[in-house]
C-alpha cells in the first residue's frame, strides 16, 4: 500500500458520502401524507428539495474534511519530493562549493584580517585618533557588512545569484581602491565602512547560500568547505600585507590586495550558482516592486518564532565577540611587548587553525553529534579559552601561541554552522530571507560591539586589555547560551542529534 492511501484511506473511511436511504424514505413519507403548501414569501420549494439541499450541505462537509487531510498530506509529500531532489554530490555541486570557496576567500577572508589593517592604520594615518574612534571605522565596516545582506536575500531568493554578484564585486572591490588614498577618519568610513561593507554584506549572501540549493544531508561539510576560504584568506592577507607594508608601502599594498580579489570574485561568478534558477512572476508595478522587497529582505516576524530569535542571537553575539577579539589581537600583542612579526602571524595561526575548525566539527555535526549540538561545544569552548588562557596567561609567549591554535579551532565552526543552523530551522525557499534577517540583527548588536571594545581598550594599558578579555569573552559564553534555549525550544534537554 502506497503511503498516500494509508493517510487517505481512513480519511475517505471517515467522510464518505452517507445516504442513509431509510431516514429519508420516513421523511419523504411524512411530507405526502401532509399537504405541503408554501407561504408564497419564495418561490415553492417541495419537500424533497428541502431535504436534498440538507443533505448537500452535510456532504460539501465531508468533502470539506477529506480535502483538508489530502491538503495536509500533499503538504507533506511536497516537502519530501523537495529534500529528495537535492543532488548532495555531483560535478556541478562541488563546483559551485568551489567557487563559492575562493569568492569566500577576499570576502571572509578580510573579516578575518582587519586586525592587520587596524594595527597598521592606528600607528601611521591615525596615531593622532583615539583608539576608539579608529574602531568605529571597523564597527560601522561590520554592521555595513551584515545590514546590507538583507539587500540581496530576498533578492537571491527571487531572482538567483548573478546581479548581487556583480553588484557586490564592483562595490566591494571598487571600496578597496578607494583604501589605498585614505589618510582621514572620514576617508576610511567612506571607503571600508561604507563602499567596502556594503559590498561585502551583497557578496556574503549569495555566495553562502548557493550552497544550500546543491545539498541537504551533507549541507555542513559542503558549507564548511566553502567558508574555510575565509580561513584561506585570514592566513595568507596578514603575512601578505605585512611584506607588502614594508616593500611597497600601503597605498599599492591595498591596490595589490584589491587585484586579488577581484581574481577571485570573478572566478565565483562563473562558477558559484544555484541549482534552479527561480522564475519569479514580473511585478505590474514600481510600488508593488518596492514593498515585495522590502517584506521579502527583512521579514520581522522571524523573530516572533522563538527558535529562530534564539538562533539568531546566538549567531550575532559569537561573531561579534569573535570580530572583536579579531580587530584588536595584534594590538593586544604589540602592547604585551611581542614584535610586529609575531603579532602578525598570531593572526595568521588563529586562522590557520580555523580551517581545521571549520571542517571537523562540520563534519562531526553532519555524522553523529548535530548541528546545534556542536555549535554549542564549540563557541563554550572558546568562552573557556578566553578566561583561562588568554586573560591569566596572554603575557606569555608560549601560551599565547597555545590560545591563538585553540580559539582559532573553537571558533572556526561559528561562520560554517550558523548558516547551517538557520537552514535546519527554515524551508529552503525562505532560506536566503531569513539568512539575512539573522545578520541583519548581528548589525544592529555589531554597531555598538566595537566603539565599546575601544572604550575599554582605551590607552592601551594591559588592565584595559585584559577587561577587554571578560567583555569579549561574556558575549562568547552567551551566545553559546543562545543556542542552547533554542536547541532546548525545538527537542528538548534530550540528548538527541540536533
Amino acid at each position: 500500500m502506497k503511503p498516500r492511501e494509508i493517510v487517505l484511506g481512513p480519511a475517505r473511511a471517515l467522510f464518505k458520502k452517507r445516504s442513509s436511504n431509510n431516514v429519508r424514505d420516513v421523511e419523504m413519507q411524512e411530507w405526502t401524507d401532509a399537504d405541503y403548501k408554501s407561504s408564497g414569501y419564495l418561490s415553492n420549494i417541495s419537500p424533497a428539495d428541502s431535504l436534498s439541499n440538507r443533505n448537500n450541505d452535510e456532504i460539501k462537509g465531508y468533502d470539506e474534511g477529506l480535502s483538508q487531510v489530502r491538503s495536509k498530506f500533499e503538504e507533506e509529500s511536497e516537502e519530501d519530493e523537495e529534500i529528495s531532489e537535492f543532488p548532495d554530490g555531483g560535478l556541478q555541486a562541488w563546483l559551485a562549493v568551489l567557487g563559492a570557496f575562493v569568492g569566500l576567500v577576499p570576502v571572509f577572508g578580510m573579516l578575518n584580517s582587519v586586525g592587520a589593517i587596524e594595527s597598521y592604520i592606528s600607528k601611521h594615518q591615525l596615531k593622532d585618533v583615539r583608539p576608539s574612534t579608529v574602531s568605529w571605522i571597523f564597527s560601522l565596516y561590520l554592521a555595513f557588512s551584515f545590514l546590507s545582506c538583507i539587500f540581496s536575500g530576498g533578492y537571491f531568493d527571487r531572482n538567483g545569484s548573478t546581479t548581487p554578484m556583480v553588484t557586490g564585486t564592483v562595490v566591494y572591490v571598487g571600496g578597496l581602491f578607494a583604501l589605498a588614498n585614505c589618510y582621514k577618519t572620514y576617508q576610511f568610513i567612506l571607503a571600508l565602512s561604507l563602499c567596502s561593507g556594503i559590498g561585502t554584506g551583497i557578496l556574503m549572501t549569495p555566495l553562502v547560500s548557493v550552497v544550500a540549493t546543491w545539498f541537504n544531508k551533507k549541507r555542513g561539510i559542503a558549507t564548511s568547505v566553502a567558508t574555510m576560504g575565509g580561513s584561506v584568506g585570514g592566513v595568507i592577507f596578514p603575512i601578505m600585507l605585512r611584506r607588502l607594508y614594508e616593500e611597497v608601502g600601503y597605498p599599492w599594498a591595498i591596490r595589490i590586495l584589491a587585484f586579488l580579489f577581484l581574481a577571485c570574485l570573478l572566478f565565483s561568478l562563473k562558477f558559484a550558482h544555484e541549482r534552479e534558477k527561480p522564475v519569479a512572476k514580473p511585478f505590474e508595478s514600481k510600488r508593488e516592486m518596492v514593498q515585495w522587497y522590502a517584506s521579502a529582505s527583512l521579514n520581522w516576524k522571524y523573530f516572533l518564532e522563538w527558535r529562530f530569535l534564539f538562533t539568531a542571537l546566538a549567531a550575532s553575539l559569537a561573531e561579534c565577540s569573535l570580530t572583536a577579539s579579531a580587530t584588536y589581537l595584534t594590538s593586544y600583542a604589540l602592547a604585551r611587548g611581542y614584535s610586529q612579526s609575531m603579532s602578525y602571524y598570531l593572526i595568521t595561526a588563529n586562522n590557520g587553525l580555523g580551517i581545521l575548525g571549520r571542517f571537523v566539527p562540520a563534519y562531526l555535526a553532519d555524522k553523529c553529534l548535530g548541528r546545534f549540538n556542536v555549535s554549542i561545544i564549540t563557541i563554550g569552548l572558546a568562552a573557556f579559552f578566553n578566561f583561562v588562557i588568554w586573560l591569566p596567561f596572554g603575557g606569555h609567549s608560549g601560551a599565547i601561541w597555545a590560545y591563538v591554535c585553540l580559539y582559532g579551532f573553537a571558533t572556526g565552526s561559528i561562520l560554517t554552522l550558523t548558516p547551517v543552523c538557520i537552514g535546519q530551522i527554515s524551508s529552503t525557499h525562505d532560506f536566503g530571507k531569513r539568512y539575512a534577517t539573522a545578520y541583519f540583527l548581528q548589525a544592529i548588536l555589531t554597531i555598538p560591539v566595537l566603539p565599546i571594545g575601544g572604550v575599554i581598550v582605551g590607552n592601551g594599558s594591559i588592565a584595559n586589555y585584559n577587561k577587554f578579555i571578560v567583555y569579549v569573552s561574556v558575549l562568547m559564553a552567551a551566545g553559546a547560551g543562545c543556542y542552547l534555549i533554542s536547541r532546548n525550544i525545538c527537542v528538548g534537554f534530550r540528548f538527541a542529534k540536533f
